[in-house]
């Protein structure tokens, strides 16, 4: 069995690459049985507030080929620790004999496949000539998301909101060192309102994002939310826009999409589709330049498979 830290990860998985490969996954589709939700209580800590580790148990295989397992652990309470929010490992077997290919460090590889569909979705949604480019949030995925935009519209300008502004201007400066011009921001409202994409990759709970800041034809996409109790944007940013999900999953599991169905906001009926709706050419992505649209993620396995086979192939190339 081989071992991928999170560098040979990331190196096999850049997003010129990895964003056409979700494409033809998903046109392509592969068993994803529902993930499995463990909460793992914080014990003794439980009673100063600290909420508890949830896991993600999630398998994905294509018959006859490969099998992905990942294991996602979410601690919310690890800021205050000095520790990113999510730490998640993958094992990749054959899919016939079940021998044990590799296992994968899963954060870099989450990340970078989080980033991916969210690119993957903006090549439908988005508008051609998106340049401006607003994150908010600022952990490991958001500091991805300048990167995988580029892969599929021209971005030139990227401004980043967080809760903590240090860590905003530390991602701004990293960014410029990556070469994309990148300044940090205080006034959310403002940055929303003159972006043409907005992405949040947080662990919000309440809305940071208000539907009246955005403008027409701007594209929103909604990351961080993945359980009924978590959520990014408020009701009016779904109304009247062109909604899309990463799987139908995202139904149940998103506060993001329960709360305002629930309300009447939107109902199933009117979202525009899927991924691999999209992907297979069943439903058209943006219709005109002024329409407004949302994406919203929880993950899925496909995309870990897509990403595990992705590494593995291009190491047994080598």
């Amino acid at each position: 069995m081989r071992f991928f830290d999170a560098a040979a990860v990331a190196a096999a998985l850049p997003f010129e690459t990895l964003v056409p490969a979700l494409r033809a996954g998903f046109a392509e589709g592969c068993s994803v049985p529902p993930r499995q939700v463990l909460e793992i209580p914080a014990g003794d800590a439980a009673a100063a507030g600290v909420p508890p580790l949830t896991s993600l148990v999630m398998p994905a295989w294509q018959a006859g080929r490969y099998y992905a397992l990942k294991c996602v652990n979410v601690a919310p309470g690890n800021a205050a620790r000095g520790l990113p929010g999510l730490h998640a490992s993958l094992l990749l077997h054959d899919a016939r004999s079940g021998v044990p290919l590799a296992w994968m460090e899963g954060s870099e590889l989450t990340s970078r496949r989080t980033a991916a569909a969210s690119a993957l979705a903006a090549s439908w949604l988005a508008r051609t000539d998106s340049r401006r480019l607003l994150v908010v949030g600022a952990g490991r995925v958001a500091a991805l998301l300048p990167a995988a935009y580029r892969a599929v519209r021209p971005i030139e300008r990227v401004t980043v909101w967080a809760r903590r502004a240090d860590a905003a201007e530390a991602l701004a400066a990293q960014w410029r060192a990556e070469g994309f011009d990148a300044v940090a921001t205080s006034d959310l409202a403002a940055a929303a309102a003159a972006a043409d994409i907005v992405s949040c990759a947080t662990l919000a709970t309440e809305p940071v994002v208000r539907g009246a800041w955005l403008r027409a034809g701007s594209h929103l996409d909604l990351i961080g939310s993945f359980t009924p109790a978590m959520r990014e944007a408020d009701d009016e940013a779904f109304a009247g826009a062109a909604i899309v999900v990463d799987t139908d999953e995202a139904l149940a599991k998103s506060g993001e999409l329960i709360g305002p169905m629930a309300r009447g906001v939107f109902s199933r009926a009117e979202l525009r589709g899927t991924l691999a709706a999209l992907a297979r050419g069943e439903v058209q992505g943006r219709r005109r330049d002024d329409e407004r649209t949302v994406f919203k993620s929880v993950g899925s396995a496909l995309e870990d498979l897509v990403a595990a086979v992705q590494v593995w192939e291009r190491a047994a190339a080598a």
